[in-house]
């Protein structure tokens, strides 16, 4: 029997990339924010951080086995929902564009079909990450960002360009970094000061209108933050699933005061821990222990850790980031997943939204 039938959905998309059939994506255009969970070398292009995977092992099972930045052994998140868009990958970070100086007309060309703006340490929140990592790209940063591509959109596009924006789809997964910073540092609240922020009012003016949001995975399951191999970490898994919670109830009120809104909230948390309780279920073989490096370091993969050989049969790739394989089931169940996956619609339903 195969592995996992999940996959069949990303196994079709590829194979329908890999037989050169130019099919359409599903949307014109895919922003994606947050943290390492979908950064794509954003981090690459800050010199001063220290939240970096620009080194081998990382990208091992990349095409070419290329390092690009990501947090991952291959893909990442936000590839395998690319892909499963009908994108090769993830669109390229901002910064890449940016720094690396490209033409005009390139960057408005690609701008068009979507940019990544996420950021590995960053959080909902300024400080966080800050004091960690020495210089991240915060998520209001990010969205400030993306008010730049928005006024360049709108000078290529003209009067075509708010239609576009509100058929795209805006990719969200953040917040692990924020209680961590509140769990080891215990410098501020994070419930409180998330209630004040106003991104999503900056994000509906500048024409946001369909939302992909992915909650934080139980955080006290992470092999960095388990109490042992058995015992999770339960006061950071009640914080991930309370988190969950607000988010859902965040979402919820955002629909009623701006009705156009539509939304898909990933249930990260009972599908992580479904797939951490009955591994061999899914398909993996391990889901306590990172497939690079091992527990005896902060930091477990760096450049001479030694890596798993069955890679597809590991949850974990590192101390806080999941594999390629757990990337594609996470993107499929949010694709097409029931409502314990994914609510109050999977993102296939939201692409169809009006």
């Amino acid at each position: 029997m195969g592995k996992r039938l999940s996959f069949m959905v990303v196994s079709l998309g590829m194979l329908c990339w890999s037989l050169n059939l130019k099919a359409e994506p599903l949307v014109p255009a895919l922003y994606i924010f947050g943290d390492s969970s979908l950064d794509v070398g954003t981090n690459h292009f800050i010199p001063e951080t220290q939240s970096r995977a620009d080194f081998k092992p990382y990208g091992i099972d990349f095409p070419n086995g290329e390092v690009t930045g990501r947090f991952s052994n291959g893909y990442n998140l936000a590839d395998e929902i690319a892909m499963l868009l009908g994108f090769k990958m993830s669109p390229p970070p901002f910064l890449s564009l940016v720094q690396r100086q490209n033409s005009t007309k390139h960057f408005r060309r690609q701008i068009l079909n979507g940019i990544n703006f996420a950021s590995g340490g960053s959080g909902l929140l300024h400080e966080t990450g800050q004091k960690r990592y020495n210089r991240v790209i915060s998520l209001e940063e990010q969205i400030q960002q993306f008010a730049t591509v928005r006024r360049n959109i709108s000078v290529h596009l003209k009067s075509t360009a708010d239609a576009r924006i509100k058929k795209s789809i805006f990719l969200f997964s953040i917040g692990s970094n924020d209680f961590f910073d509140l769990y080891f540092f215990n410098n501020y609240t994070v419930t409180e000061t998330m209630r004040q922020q106003k991104l999503h009012e900056k994000l509906k003016n500048y024409g946001a209108r369909k939302l992909a949001v992915l909650s934080i995975s139980p955080l006290g399951c992470l092999p960095r933050y388990r109490l042992n191999p058995t015992e999770c970490n339960k006061e950071l898994n009640t914080i991930s699933f309370a988190f969950y919670t607000t988010l859902k109830g965040i979402l919820q009120n955002l629909t009623l005061q701006f009705p156009e809104i539509k939304y898909s909230l990933g249930n990260s948390p009972f599908l992580s821990c479904f797939t951490m309780i009955f591994p061999q279920v899914i398909g993996f073989e391990n889901s306590t222990s990172p497939c690079c490096g091992d527990l005896t370091r902060f930091v477990s993969c760096h450049p001479d850790s030694k890596v798993c050989g069955n890679r597809t049969a590991f949850f974990f790739w590192d101390q806080v980031h999941p594999t390629q394989a757990v990337c594609e089931l996470a993107a499929s169940k949010f694709f097409s997943g029931d409502s314990l996956h994914v609510s109050p619609i999977n993102l296939s339903e939201l692409v169809r939204a009006s």
